[in-house]
């Protein structure tokens, strides 16, 4: 990943954060790409999406997505208590079965926490919601059968400039959530079986 260059008047607290996100080791089941950040939520801004790379998907079907959005705002804004904000947002298809367990949000949101602490981020203020849902599909949606997925919208305030592993947080959160293994060994995942009955 690059900076854009119209980051070159930007402070150099800011810049410094983009240096160090250009330099995070990012899980390669992922492509990871800039994209547009939400407008007037900070002065300063960027954001990142992710789809797991076709080639390691064992089906057509969708694997899971992610999105990460940084923010700056010199003027340390009081819900923050930071001059630094990450917002993220992750999506992955389940088995209908596991969207209906009670525990799967815990668990999901114990995913992030781990990721962070795992890569060393140093952060405060954490704060989310994680979300299962299940459908089925009636009528000419019948043949669609039932599905479930776990959505989870988090965010928290990086202490310091060095957001690489934040960065590196997000991606394993990501590939978890789709039901990759984790890169430390010891930590359960969801079963990588995206079809639907």
């Amino acid at each position: 990943m690059s900076s854009d260059a119209a980051f070159s008047d930007a402070p150099q607290e800011f810049l410094d954060a983009m240096a160090s996100a250009d330099s995070a080791a990012l899980r390669t089941e992922l492509r990871v790409f800039d994209t547009a950040a939400p407008e007037g939520l900070a002065p300063f801004q960027r954001a990142w999406a992710a789809d797991v790379e076709p080639r390691h998907a064992s089906s057509d079907n969708e694997y899971g997505t992610g999105r990460l959005v940084f923010l700056y705002d010199p003027s340390v804004p009081e819900a923050w208590e930071s001059a630094y904000r990450m917002v993220v947002f992750a999506q992955a298809p389940i088995e209908p079965l596991m969207g209906q367990d009670e525990f799967l949000p815990n668990v999901a949101w114990s995913w992030l926490i781990d990721a962070l602490d795992s890569s060393g981020a140093s952060y405060f203020h954490a704060a989310g919601t994680t979300t299962s849902v299940v459908s089925t599909g009636f009528g000419e949606m019948e043949s669609e059968g039932s599905g479930a997925q776990v959505e989870v919208r988090a965010s928290w305030s990086p202490t310091t400039s060095e957001i690489g592993p934040h960065l590196e947080a997000w991606s394993e959160f990501v590939c978890m959530l789709a039901g990759f293994p984790p890169a430390d060994e010891g930590v359960a995942t969801l079963p990588p079986s995206r079809t639907t009955s």
